[in-house]
């Protein structure tokens, strides 16, 4: 899977590919790799998103 994310490394909107995900009590955690320089995002539900941090 594949999803446009903004990257703060390349400081723009970038593809990122899923790297892994886990089904927790809080949500599904995803982790995203960017394409272009392997940055890292986590996501966990629909409540955080490190991402907007």
């Amino acid at each position: 899977m594949e999803r446009e994310i903004y990257c703060p490394t390349c400081e723009e909107e970038q593809t990122f590919w899923l790297a892994a995900s886990t089904e927790l009590h809080l949500g599904t955690k995803t982790k995203w790799r960017c394409s272009e320089c392997e940055h890292g995002v986590v996501r966990i539900g629909e409540d955080v998103d490190t991402a907007a941090a």
